[in-house]
Formats: structure tokens, C-alpha cells, sequence
């Protein structure tokens, strides 16, 4: 995607996913039978993984460094991912 906004980078992007068949199925360009609700830009991606562009990674659920902007989290998962982004409260008492 960095390419098609004119960004031009010569190492591929890792992409880390906790959904191991939405890696299948970026993988897998022949597995239709499940993947007919799939949008245009599932396949943006699909073509990236074909191309080497992106390389897709497993990661657990909680490890995922995604999850911190898009799902409420308990409080220690919450700081545990804060801390692993290196994010700081600036106004935490010293």
C-alpha cells in the first residue's frame, strides 16, 4: 500500500495476524468456496502476498499489537501493550 502512495521501500512489509484462516485464505488464492462475501480489498492484499509484497506471520490473540486500538482491553492487557509500543502516561506522577 506504501507503494501505491508513492512510498518506496526495498523491504517487504511482515504482517501479523491472530486469525490463522484469513492467512489460509490470503495464501491460497484457489479457496473460493468460502471466501465469496469477500471484498475488493481482500484481494488487494491477496495479490500482495502472491507477489511477495507482504509476508503474513502468525501471532497469538494476545500478543497482538492491534488490538490496543480496537478492542476495550482489561486493564493489564491494556498496560502490557502500552509498554510493548513503548507508549508513556505523560502525566503519570513521577
Amino acid at each position: 500500500m506504501l507503494c501505491e502512495m508513492g512510498v518506496v521501500s526495498p523491504y517487504y512489509m511482515i504482517m501479523c495476524c491472530d486469525n490463522q484462516a484469513a492467512m489460509y485464505i490470503s495464501n491460497n488464492p484457489m479457496f473460493h468456496e468460502k471466501t465469496k462475501h469477500i471484498k475488493v480489498d481482500c484481494y488487494f492484499i491477496q495479490d500482495m502476498v502472491m507477489t511477495k509484497q507482504i509476508i503474513t506471520s502468525y501471532v497469538t490473540s494476545g500478543e497482538q499489537l492491534g488490538d490496543i486500538i480496537i478492542k476495550a482491553l482489561f486493564r493489564k492487557h491494556f498496560s502490557t501493550l502500552c509498554n510493548k509500543l513503548g507508549i508513556i502516561d505523560i502525566y503519570a506522577p513521577t
